[in-house]
């Protein structure tokens, strides 16, 4: 502002002579006229008095116009960023559920959209974090309550420590066992850290390791188990453990929940630039609303009978894990309770396998 009041005091003479030129002419008389000279001084203080109240009232205004364009932006960008930091703060506090408003549709908008989708995605985590505790803790107990309760009634004199007691006590241990080895392999496979030893195969080499590991089985159930492999199948780039291991889980879960005389079939295929391997019973099925959680840690549609199973509630995530290692798909699906149940993966033939694991 005072950079604009001594320019003006610096042109202002010469503006206004210049006007005084356009007025009165060319051939007006010059200053040495003592009225000129008056009323040119008259009429320069009225000319300078004029420009400095405009200049004031003009620049009053443009402050006042920057002060509110400030004060716009200001709540327009200082304010949304403002929120960030706290929510930021209250999730780094361990307040997942932490949201900020997605006002408009800026930058700062699709800003405040991503970081309620982040903050969404570690409440999720956090959520899934103390499910896993809470399970683990859970499988835990009823092992170590059973070796617990055979050992103190031993002690006791109550429980006679025959050969019976320690089988109960050795297959209680071995569950224990098996829980903490699947969620060994579990970690590391979502992890990518578990060793893939990768070989051609032919598909439906790996479907008759699984069914001949599981016939005796299948039969003492009376459970019917047909294989059905296509022929001509690609090869596929997989370990051949790893993949019966999935096959297993599958079939074996098939068995679980198929009564005796139900059926379960084994079908291998071709399909588009995959292999595909499909197990189908005709157990109990699953209703809609479970199917998109049969994947996660731990999850039962019926908890009391999967756990007096003895099976540890991971072991279809595990073949989740390995399936994706591979660069395949897996899914389940089911027309309803007692409609019997679908369970598909894929693997990439030979060659997109190679190219997908190694990535």
């Amino acid at each position: 502002m005072a950079t604009l009041l001594l320019v003006t005091l610096l042109i202002a003479p010469s503006l206004h002579d210049r006007l005084m030129i356009a007025l009165l002419g060319a051939d007006a008389p010059t200053a040495a006229d003592p009225g000129m000279a008056a009323m040119a001084q008259a009429t320069n203080a009225v000319f300078q008095t004029a420009m400095f109240e405009a200049l004031l009232l003009s620049g009053g205004a443009a402050c006042l116009v920057a002060a509110a364009v400030s004060l716009l932006v200001s709540s327009r960008i200082v304010t949304p960023i403002a929120r960030l930091l706290m929510a930021s703060q209250r999730i780094a506090g361990g307040h997942y559920a932490e949201r900020v408003p997605t006002e408009g549709r800026d930058e700062l908008a699709a800003l405040a959209l991503q970081f309620n989708t982040m903050a969404g995605a570690l409440e999720e985590a956090e959520r899934r974090r103390v499910t896993l505790i809470g399970d683990v803790a859970h499988e835990l107990r009823t092992p170590l309550a059973t070796i617990a309760a055979q050992a103190e009634g031993a002690l006791d004199g109550v429980v006679v420590p025959d050969d019976a007691a320690w089988a109960l006590i050795l297959d209680e241990a071995g569950r224990l066992q098996r829980l903490v080895a699947d969620l060994q392999a579990l970690s590391r496979a979502e992890a990518r850290q578990l060793p893939l030893h990768l070989a051609l195969i032919a598909p439906g080499a790996l479907a008759e390791r699984a069914v001949a590991r599981l016939a005796t089985q299948f039969a003492e159930k009376g459970v019917a188990l047909t294989t059905v492999v296509a022929p001509g199948l690609p090869a596929v780039a997989a370990d051949a453990d790893r993949m019966v291991q999935v096959l297993i889980n599958l079939l074996g879960n098939a068995l679980q929940h198929t009564p005796a005389d139900g059926a379960v079939a084994l079908t291998v295929a071709h399909d588009d630039a995959a292999v595909r391997f499909e197990v189908r019973d005709s157990g109990a099925g699953v209703a809609a609303a479970h199917l998109p959680h049969l994947f996660e840690r731990f999850y039962r549609v019926d908890k009391a009978r999967a756990r007096a199973t003895g099976g540890s509630g991971i072991g279809l995530t595990i073949s989740k894990a390995l399936v994706e290692a591979h660069g395949g798909q897996i899914w389940a699906a089911s027309a309803g309770p007692g409609q019997g149940s679908t369970f598909t993966f894929t693997l990439p033939v030979a060659e997109r396998a190679e190219r997908l694991t190694q990535s």
